[in-house]
């Protein structure tokens, strides 16, 4: 009887499980459920007006995505619940919520139902940048060495920057919160009883490394006394491997998930690194670039790199014996679906509906028929921030060159190749500091929904761009970890080369495209040094007005 693993993949809106095989890889059954309350609105905290940059999640939401694609895809396969040895999960990073010491969320709490800071803050809550900058400042002044393998400076999205958020907006959350925990080191606690925390998400979203742990107890109390043993108390020291065993279900997650008590359960990762394993990469040199709602750009090495800039630089952050090297882009995907929701006039609605297309579709046959530069327009893709290189959520979108005569799919076209322009701003500063790449993979929903776009990134880069078989790279990559964990294989190197995905289709650069390319990317770092440096403050004022 064949065995088979489950990856459960939480995303920012949805929810994916994925069964897979463990003879071939053979992906079985996947199911998808949607968060019911989405990204939380005022009006669910009793009318209390949320910053624009906020973004809050209900935790419910999770455990119910959990017991219904579990539950779903064992059904659809007909799959006996005894033949899967193992689950895995893999989360958006950095999402985390306070907690009790036993695991209940503060929001499940009568006394905290109307506090926003009692819930989940998601990954893009950007709300928490006069903190980041102010752990930032203090750790330049005092010389802290972590902060250089975080690119020298510290995000708004990461989990100390959320919880001195937490303490400055809502102390009275702050003093009753017992833990301040991820979402997915909450999950797996929830459905095993121990509470491990992943050293992948620690790593790169908690300021920890595997040599010194956490800054010190001297560094919190200078930034505020009421952080004095914030580490031990708020924040939990029992950091343990990505891709070891995290525990077993317990009757609790027997009866959430519909699986066997005693099945295995892996330490959790953050989605876009489970894409790594899914793939086959399990060595250095490889650039995988996750392109969804934002996009991950991640490559490990053997030898450490200073990349400054770059989110973060973790020694076994993935693979044990590597350093695993992650930059990003804040917005990707979601200034696509920004322009078709707020930037098509109806007659553009309305021939779609009469050529049975959808609007995407659409809007991309009309982009794909310009020239490369023909629009004049060009684009800054921080429509939701940025992540690398200057890591700043003050910085904002820019479209230059719009005329009279601009039509809608050539500013759709700017804005996707303004992603492109990002990535590559990206592997330069990867190769400028060291870092080798010598192969380019993408993965995630754009790269097998789009070849459009896929080919516009490899003319950007001139480089071969490699994508995948399977729609479900981060799923697939926790159920790997999952078979690991569930001991049908005794490491992740021979796991991968059974489960991962097989190569699909290749993006050869068109070398006239890249040609022209190569003279507007240069206009594009002349664009974004002028916002982000010369002129750092011009976003920021407008936006105090």
């Amino acid at each position: 009887m064949s065995k088979y693993s489950i990856g459960i993949d939480f995303g920012t809106l949805s929810a994916r499980a994925l069964l897979i095989n463990l003879e071939n890889g053979a992906e079985t059954a996947v199911s998808e459920f949607k968060y019911p309350h989405s990204i939380m609105k005022d009006e669910v905290f009793n009318g209390k007006v949320l910053e624009k940059t906020s973004a809050f999640q209900h935790p419910q939401d999770y455990l119910d995505a959990l017991s219904y694609t579990v539950k779903d895809v064992l059904t659809k396969s007909h799959i006996s619940a005894n033949n899967v040895v193992g689950i895995g999960i893999d989360f958006t990073s950095c999402t985390v919520l306070p907690v009790k010491n036993d695991g209940t969320p503060l929001c499940f709490l009568d006394k905290f139902k109307n506090e926003p800071h009692a819930y989940v803050k998601l990954w893009k809550h950007h709300s928490a940048e006069s903190e980041s900058d102010k752990i930032t400042e203090l750790a330049k002044m005092r010389k802290e060495s972590w902060l250089d393998s975080y690119g020298g400076k510290v995000s708004s999205e990461w989990l100390f920057s959320k919880l001195f958020e937490t303490l400055n907006k809502a102390p009275g959350v702050f003093e009753e919160c017992d833990r301040f925990i991820e979402a997915a080191d909450w999950l797996v606690w929830q459905i095993t009883g121990n509470e491990v925390h992943s050293s992948c998400m620690a790593g790169y979203k908690g300021l920890w490394n595997k040599n010194d742990a956490y800054p010190s107890n001297d560094f919190w109390k200078a930034l505020d006394p009421a952080l004095d043993g914030v580490v031990t108390t708020k924040v939990s020291e029992n950091v343990v491997p990505t891709g070891t065993k995290a525990g077993s279900i317990n009757d609790y997650g027997a009866a959430l998930c519909g699986l066997c008590a005693g099945t295995a359960v892996a330490v959790p990762i953050i989605d876009a690194h489970a894409a790594l394993p899914a793939a086959g990469i399990i060595d250095g040199g490889k650039l995988m670039i996750i392109m969804g709602t934002s996009s991950c750009h991640i490559v490990m090495s053997e030898r450490g790199k200073q990349v400054r800039g770059i989110c973060g630089s973790v020694e076994d952050g993935i693979i044990p014996g590597l350093v695993a090297h992650e930059a990003g882009q804040a917005c990707v995907g979601d200034s696509f679906d920004w322009f078709m929701k707020n930037c098509l006039p109806e007659n553009y609605v309305r021939e779609a509906e009469k050529c049975g297309k959808n609007i995407f579709d659409f809007t991309e046959e009309k982009a794909a028929a310009l020239k490369v530069g023909e629009s004049g327009l060009l684009a800054l893709d921080w429509f939701n921030g940025n992540r690398t290189p200057f890591a700043d959520y003050n910085l904002s979108g820019v479209i230059v060159g719009l005329t009279l005569k601009t039509r809608p799919e050539e500013i759709y076209r700017a804005i996707i190749e303004s992603t492109a322009f990002g990535t590559k701003a990206i592997v330069d500063l990867y190769e400028k500091s060291g870092v080798k790449i010598d192969e380019i993979f993408a993965a995630g929903g754009i790269s097998g929904k789009s070849p459009f776009i896929m080919q516009i990134y490899a003319d950007v880069l001139g480089k071969e761009i490699k994508t995948f078989e399977s729609k479900q790279a981060g799923a697939k990559g926790s159920a790997i970890f999952a078979s690991v964990a569930g001991g049908y294989f005794n490491s992740l190197s021979s796991a991968a080369s059974v489960l991962a995905d097989k190569v699909v289709k290749s993006y050869t650069p068109i070398a006239p495209n890249t040609e022209k390319y190569g003279k507007i990317y240069r206009e594009y770092l002349r664009l974004s040094q002028l916002f982000a440096k010369e002129d750092r403050n011009i976003m920021k004022n407008i936006k105090d007005v």
